[in-house]
């Protein structure tokens, strides 16, 4: 439910780029930030790297022996491979929770992708290994929103589980939260494949750098707010997930 609430957050930060405020950095450490500032961001914080602590042990559990409903089993590792990145994020974010908790911030994934961007251009055949990265990233974003088209993620979830009535709700979110996740990797991936061409680590940046380009081309408010919409899906359908996920 913490890895849920943190796309709820990112959903917020992205509505408010929309509606004109560019302050505001909309990545998950973002995310944790607007958390620091309530009243309770202290001991919200704590909960919250707690839960996402747990959560990513669940993922590693997963990526060890679960999925084993899921046949082929090639289709079964590419599964754990997903729980396995879930469970590095979870701990990023944790960390990035505790930090703020203890009154030091962290760097945007901007600055950090920027960061480790430079570095790998100053490697031989730099510009390749980037552009590498760059293909991956925005290969994962389309495995990410191809989930979401073809409903696969309802395979994992026990519907019976769930209250009567609100599977359809669940499937519906679920689509448009990974869709909408798939968008915005998709994005990232551009962002550091232009870094890989022009050879400039500016060029790169996380998700905060990707929605804020995005939202100065044309229709970019509008795509803008359907990627806002498919964090909200997502964090909404992890909710249903705690309850219902198999194993």
């Amino acid at each position: 439910m913490c890895y849920g609430a943190v796309h709820v957050l990112l959903a917020v930060l992205t509505a408010q780029v929309v509606l004109g405020d560019t302050g505001e950095r909309t990545d998950q450490k973002g995310a944790v930030a607007a958390l620091a500032e309530t009243s309770l961001g202290p001991v919200l914080l704590w909960v919250l790297a707690v839960g996402l602590f747990a959560f990513a042990l669940w993922q590693v559990a997963m990526a060890v022996s679960g999925y084993q409903w899921v046949s082929p089993e090639r289709k079964r590792w590419y599964r754990r491979f997903g729980s396995i990145g879930r469970a590095i994020t979870g701990v990023v974010i944790a960390v990035a929770a505790i930090s703020y908790a203890v009154g030091s911030g962290q760097k945007s994934s901007t600055e950090q992708s920027q960061t480790w961007t430079a570095k790998v251009l100053a490697l031989p055949f730099g510009q390749v290994l980037v552009g590498a990265v760059a293909l991956f990233v925005i290969g994962l974003g389309v495995a990410v929103a191809r989930k979401g088209v073809k409903k696969s993620f309802e395979d994992d979830l026990d519907m019976s589980e769930l209250p009567s009535g609100s599977q359809k709700w669940v499937e519906r979110l679920g689509r448009v939260g990974w869709i909408g996740k798939g968008i915005a990797y998709a994005l990232i991936g551009v962002l550091v494949g232009f870094a890989a061409i022009e050879a400039d680590p500016s060029e790169s940046g996380g998700l905060d750098k990707a929605l804020h380009t995005l939202v100065a081309q044309p229709y970019g408010v509008f795509l803008l707010a359907l990627i806002a919409l498919g964090f909200l899906g997502f964090g909404v359908y992890c909710f249903a997930a705690a309850r219902a996920h198999k194993g």
